[in-house]
């Protein structure tokens, strides 16, 4: 166990020396009611205070939650703003007293774009009003991974009080009793809740008009991983600024509108993949944000990241119900369908960006009317399908209808689309209404096209199916609401500046066009980049700071050892490297202060054969590793005490002396053929699960899971990937624990022992670290190493280092996810996986 060394301790000695510091600010910028700051951390500082001042406000304190560290910056986000023209200024604190203020030059903030159905009949759904300020009395709360679980709030009405939870919070809210406007703030990466609904937080309020409450990410990074939405039974209810991912609920959408709702407004959402379901058309997950039983709805400045199904509208509504919906500014970034899918639903469909999708854009079914307005559609295989007419039916290779096999819609009757002022970049096929360059155009069209916007469709144009007619709620003055449309240039262009995410959010991903336009498939590199996602905040102002860790490893050779080392939630900037030959610190010499934070390698080649000598390294002169012994030498070493360790779950189960095993057993999640064995029980990998023991020297732990599998596992608190099925990692000595990172099935693992003795060792061990690594991979190996091919998990060669003998490769030009390195020695080549974060 390291020793925990608290930084903030030295710190706070230090701060008695320290003279107050000017705040050096790196970035400032506005955004939608909402502004953001980042500085560079100042020596001896214990916090910082954030003001701004701009529309009536003058040097306004903002909440401890709002201000969060990174590695090598700190980033400050302010919410709730009017537009308008702002300043920010940030002030260290040290000791307890504010140092002079740095301030920004003035930053502009743009409001949010309050249009769509969800804002008729003079409503404003969630807890900000309409000018973008928090509504009167309004409650905040602020989730972060830590408080997740612990944060309460006294709910009028609620079964007892405190409620503990998020869950539990809203729950007292569920009964609508109480009508304060309630936000929810997350912060950084919120994994899954102990307490959750069938995997999901759900948001209700007894539909009550005088209640309010909105689901907020704070920042760039507010990621809901894990986990879904679902609102049922509310009213005035906004979901805003979060990224959504790796969704694996029992519902199975990122966010859905389940039942009973009205006046919901979701926007600036990133919908990323969800875990893979059991029907064939699940392999991205479920539904992205589906909307069913629910009206005066508006979906706005979301970014869709190649989604399967996006946008379900509809599934078992009365036809004469009055539903309404908007979808607009939406980014479908190379998603394949359901943009929306529409049954029964008036829904404008306006100025959004559909870009690369490989089956359709809008569907119209079940006598639905859909408005389709100044959208761009930039190689959208079908622009506009109406269920059981038109291209929906076309079979090009027949030149025919082809009524059984073709259809998308599952043979449904159909509805209408309107179409006006649309850009539409190279079709698979468009059929207008009317369009003679078809046969039967009146019959098989895919839209009624018209050229001026308040132009209605007449009754005598239906569906081939069902007979349905468009109910021109368009240009229904008591129905629409009041909206200045873009040119489909100028929405594209919008759409791909502010959906999403602050900034388009943290994640960066960059589609291939050529292969992405037309695949349906899932992007492999997508998805481990995703399920290997984790979060570059280290800590929030206002909570317990994480420890500051390093750790130690020594490898011994002929008359020298080289020493490795991590350091963990700071960034040192110095390192004291000790050596004794015993492992009491007393006594100990100081070999070297080394300040490149660069360099986390030293070699001592002043050492003796068959001496065993301890080392430690201390941080800053305060996180110190524990200590670690080597002894240089020709001669084999022992045997490690402990034999190599299997364990199969179909012969053993959780019964085993080596592994403690906590856990629920299954024999029906598949087979597993591996090293010759087939494996037909698994241990399910969830939040209760555990498997801890003990290696008694550096061991390789390997993990099988089912074939294809890519989904994450914690292995002392780190998360690790699986490539097609298996995990390999090292383990130093010491004890070892295997917990759930997603919801996985495991049917084997073994720890095996290196047992090489040492001639052989420097000829063939090599170590490569860290893993998963950020910015620097290091290799170390006895042999020199003469070439370095780094390539995707598609197989492609995405970097190549050739030098003399090469201790380092940078990998901060490549993305998030999985890759091979191939590392070229003088003895031979050694492949292993790497996770670049």
């Amino acid at each position: 166990m390291l020793k925990k060394v608290l930084f903030l301790a030295t710190i706070l000695l230090l701060s008695f020396v320290a003279t107050a510091q000017d705040v050096t600010i790196s970035e400032s910028e506005g955004w939608l009611e909402s502004a953001f700051v980042k500085w560079t951390p100042v020596n001896g500082a214990d916090s910082y205070n954030v003001y701004y001042s701009g529309e009536g406000v003058t040097n306004k304190k903002i909440d401890n939650q709002l201000i969060r560290c990174y590695n090598g910056y700190n980033r400050a986000d302010i919410l709730g703003l009017k537009a308008g023209t702002y300043t920010i200024s940030v002030a260290a604190v040290v000791s307890g007293t504010e140092g002079p203020k740095t301030t920004t030059s003035n930053i502009t903030v743009l409001e949010q774009d309050r249009t769509g159905f969800a804002f008729s009949n003079g409503r404003v759904p969630g807890a900000y009003k309409a000018d973008g300020t928090p509504k009167d009395n309004a409650v905040i709360l602020y989730i972060t991974e830590n408080s997740k679980n612990t944060v309460s709030l006294n709910v009028t009405g609620a079964t007892s009080n405190p409620c503990v939870g998020l869950q539990t919070i809203l729950e007292g809210f569920k009964k609508g009793n109480d009508t304060r406007p309630l936000i929810i703030r997350l912060i950084g990466q919120i994994t899954d809740f102990d307490y959750m609904l069938n995997g999901d937080i759900v948001i209700e309020n007894k539909n009550n008009a005088a209640s309010y409450i909105t689901l907020e990410g704070v920042g760039d990074d507010a990621t809901a991983d894990g986990w879904g939405i679902r609102i049922k039974n509310a009213s005035n209810i906004e979901i805003r600024n979060i990224g959504s991912m790796n969704v694996d609920s029992g519902e199975g959408d990122n966010i859905g509108l389940q039942q009973d709702n009205d006046y919901i407004w979701v926007h600036n959402v990133d919908f990323f993949y969800g875990g893979a379901g059991g029907d064939s058309d699940q392999a991205k997950g479920d539904g992205a944000l589906d909307c069913k039983k629910s009206t005066y709805v508006t979906f706005s400045y979301n970014h869709f990241w190649d989604s399967g199904k996006c946008n379900l509208l509809g599934l078992s509504e009365d036809p004469n119900d009055d539903l309404y919906i908007t979808y607009h500014h939406n980014w479908y970034d190379h998603s394949d369908s359901r943009h929306p899918r529409v049954r029964f639903y008036s829904a404008h469909v306006y100025n959004n960006y559909y870009d690369g999708n490989s089956k359709y854009g809008i569907g119209a079914t079940e006598g639905s009317s859909v408005f389709s307005e100044g959208n761009y559609f930039r190689n959208c295989k079908y622009p506009m399908l109406t269920s059981m007419q038109g291209s929906d039916v076309y079979d090009e290779s027949k030149a025919a209808n082809d009524y059984s096999d073709m259809p998308t819609f599952s043979k449904e009757d159909g509805g209408t689309i309107k179409a006006f002022n649309n850009y539409i970049e190279t079709p698979r096929r468009f059929v207008a209404y009317g369009d003679t360059n078809f046969p039967s155009p009146t019959a098989d069209f895919d839209a009624y096209v018209v050229s001026n916007r308040n132009d209605q469709v007449p009754s005598s144009v239906t569906s081939a199916y069902g007979a349905n007619t468009y109910d021109n709620f368009d240009t229904d003055n008591a129905i629409m609401y009041s909206y200045t449309p873009d040119s489909p240039t100028e929405a594209r262009d919008k759409v791909m500046q502010y959906a999403g995410r602050v900034k388009g959010g943290d994640f960066k991903w960059t589609f291939d066009n050529a292969v992405d336009d037309t695949s349906y498939d899932v992007n492999p590199a997508l998805k481990a980049a995703l399920t290997s996602y984790t979060t570059t905040l280290v800590c929030t102002q206002g909570e317990a700071p994480p420890t500051p860790e390093v750790a130690l490893t020594a490898y011994p050779g002929d008359g020298l050892v080289e020493l490795n080392w991590t350091v963990t939630n700071f960034n040192a900037t110095s390192y004291e490297v000790y050596r004794d030959t015993d492992s009491d610190p007393a006594g100990r010499t100081k070999l070297s202060t080394i300040t490149d934070a660069n360099t986390l390698t030293y070699t001592d080649n002043t050492v003796t054969n068959e001496t065993e000598y301890f080392y430690w390294i201390v941080a800053d002169s305060a996180v110190e590793s524990d200590a670690v012994s080597a002894t240089p030498s020709n001669i084999a070493p022992p045997p490690p005490a402990s034999s190599d360790e299997i364990h199969n779950f179909t012969t053993s189960g959780v019964a085993s002396t080596f592994y403690t095993i906590t856990g629920n057993l299954s024999t029906s999640k598949g087979t597993v053929t591996y090293n010759e064995l087939t494996l037909t029980q698994c241990l399910k990998m969830e939040s209760a699960t555990s498997i801890t023991f003990n290696t008694s020297a550096v061991a390789t732990l390997t993990l099988v899971f089912n074939e294809g599998e890519t989904r994450r596992v914690k292995i002392n608190g780190t998360t690790y990937n699986a490539v097609n099925g298996v995990l390999e990692i090292e383990l130093t000595a010491g004890a070892q624990e295997i917990t759930k990172g997603d919801s996985m099935n495991l049917y084997y693992m073994s720890v095996e022992y290196d047992t090489l003795n040492i001639e052989d060792k420097e000829t063939t061990q090599l170590k490569v670290y860290p893993n998963p690594v950020s910015d620097i991979v290091y290799i170390n190996s006895v042999s020199k190493v003469e070439k370095v091919e780094i390539y995707s998990i598609q197989g492609a060669l995405v970097l190549k280092t050739a030098n003399t003998n090469i201790k380092e490769v940078n990998m901060s030009q490549l993305k998030t996810g999985t890759y091979l390195i191939k590392i070229y020695t003088n003895s031979g080549v050694t492949d292993k996986i790497l996770i670049k974060r």
